[in-house]
């Protein structure tokens, strides 16, 4: 009830806290990557990426203790499987919330390899995030609509293009590549309006994934289907949280192998071979949402 009641200040505080821990090292970040654009030798770059992701963890870290020093919460993590900070991860979540990105992150400072996510070319522009991905080498998609690419057949192919030579990268670093399969965050609104056949999740979608598979599926060990739920707060998990009134998340991950599918250059029968694993995972994830949540 107190903390009901002092929530707007609780709101004022914690936001601007979030926003300084945000500004602090998305800043260092885009600074030392800024840095690697100077003539620099192999080992160097490797400093500075190891460097650039410890400054990221420290922000995830920070960030979910802000969140723990003003929410009552209980954070569980269900893991089921082994984990290594020595392997190459893909990992599958559902969406909720912009929370999921802060949690991942965190999640993965002891576990896991640094996460890459895949981002919309638009959120360059966003502030400190955008130049702050740039500099930690994720990539930034340019996604064609079948109508451009039939005006512009030229750019067929123009995105896996990019998306592989993006993962080049990766190669030689174990590393964690995080889709959000949804394709757009998770509300009552989208579920009906999309008429998904799932409880708790919006219908899956295969093109990123395909992509990813194509560019490094055979450096994945193995595929992390991980499931975020705010199982008290579900309309509006970010505000909750900012107020002090989020009381319970649970990260529930499951270690599992990496599909055995064609890429996506092999045709149509490769992208339906993925919706396919896709469809089945999500269904699973959708029975095991609601037992976590029962």
């Amino acid at each position: 009830m107190i903390r009901t009641l002092l929530s707007p200040f609780i709101f004022v505080v914690h936001i601007t806290l979030q926003i300084a821990n945000l500004a602090l090292w998305g800043g260092l970040v885009i600074i030392f990557g800024l840095v690697k654009l100077l003539p620099t030798g192999k080992t160097v770059r490797a400093f500075l990426n190891k460097l650039m992701n410890g400054f990221m963890f420290s922000f995830g870290k920070i960030s979910v203790r802000l969140i723990r020093i003003f929410n009552a919460i209980d954070i569980e993590y269900a893991i089921h499987g082994e984990l290594s900070k020595d392997k190459w991860y893909l990992i599958i979540a559902n969406h909720l919330s912009y929370l999921d990105i802060v949690l991942l992150i965190e999640f993965a400072a002891t576990r896991i390899p640094a996460p890459k996510f895949f981002l919309k070319k638009e959120l360059i522009w966003l502030p400190f995030v955008g130049l702050a991905a740039w500099a930690l080498d994720m990539p930034f998609m340019q996604r064609y609509s079948r109508a451009y690419l039939e005006k512009y057949p030229e750019k067929r192919g123009k995105d896996l293009e990019t998306t592989k030579a993006s993962c080049e990268k990766f190669r030689t670093v174990p590393t964690t590549v995080i889709n959000f399969v949804e394709g757009t965050r998770f509300t009552e609104e989208k579920h009906l309006a999309k008429q998904s056949p799932y409880q708790h999740l919006l219908p899956p979608k295969a093109g990123g994934i395909s992509f990813t598979m194509s560019a490094m599926g055979h450096l994945f060990t193995n595929v992390l289907d991980i499931s975020l739920l705010y199982p008290e707060n579900k309309k509006h998990p970010m505000m909750a949280m900012l107020s002090g009134t989020m009381t319970k998340i649970i990260i529930d991950v499951n270690v599992t192998p990496v599909p055995e599918v064609q890429t996506v250059e092999s045709g149509p029968s490769a992208r339906e071979q993925i919706q396919q694993w896709l469809n089945n995972l999500w269904k699973n994830k959708d029975s095991a949402i609601a037992n976590l949540l029962n």
